[in-house]
């Protein structure tokens, strides 16, 4: 059955269709966001048990409901200065490129809708995160939000490697 919103007709404007929604969170002292889509949940942060072998920035695997799952700490695969746990510390739970993992971020903040047009491309530098991990910049209540692409971020090399000690 089709709920009350899909039967009525759009009447939104193509600005309002092209918003997109993102969960934003913090990495240091900078705010990033994320689709909304690609969230499965959020979890506080449990100790993963280590893989042998595995690139330091995957903290090891958990099991989510029958499901093995890597934990990737975006501190760490960024470079950020700090990685301490506390109890802010989460994990978000993420579907990429049809992959099932978790990313452990600072704190997670709110979900904020952005159109299209309020992402400005990012500029190109030398910095801790690498250019080709940023979709762009938006202001939101004047702060400033690092719009990550995160399937660049977990490149296809990575993801193959993550799979593998998904699998192992």
């Amino acid at each position: 059955m089709l709920s009350s919103a899909a039967q009525r007709p759009s009447t939104g404007s193509a600005a309002a269709s092209a918003a997109a929604e993102f969960l934003t969170f913090r990495l240091g002292q900078e705010e990033y966001g994320i689709d909304i889509l690609r969230v499965q949940e959020i979890r506080s942060y449990e100790q993963p048990t280590r893989m042998a072998h595995a690139p330091e920035f995957i903290k090891g695997v958990i099991d989510l409901r029958g499901v093995i799952v890597p934990i990737v700490d975006l501190r760490l695969k960024l470079h950020c200065a700090t990685a301490e746990y506390t109890d802010f510390t989460v994990v978000i739970i993420l579907n990429v490129g049809g992959t099932v993992l978790g990313a452990v971020v600072d704190a997670v903040a709110d979900v904020v809708a952005l159109p299209a047009d309020a992402i400005k491309p990012a500029p190109q530098f030398q910095g801790q995160v690498d250019a080709a991990f940023v979709r762009g910049i938006a202001t939101v209540d004047k702060r400033m939000l690092i719009v990550m692409d995160i399937e660049s971020l977990l490149s296809s090399a990575e993801m193959g490697l993550v799979q593998s000690v998904a699998v192992a």
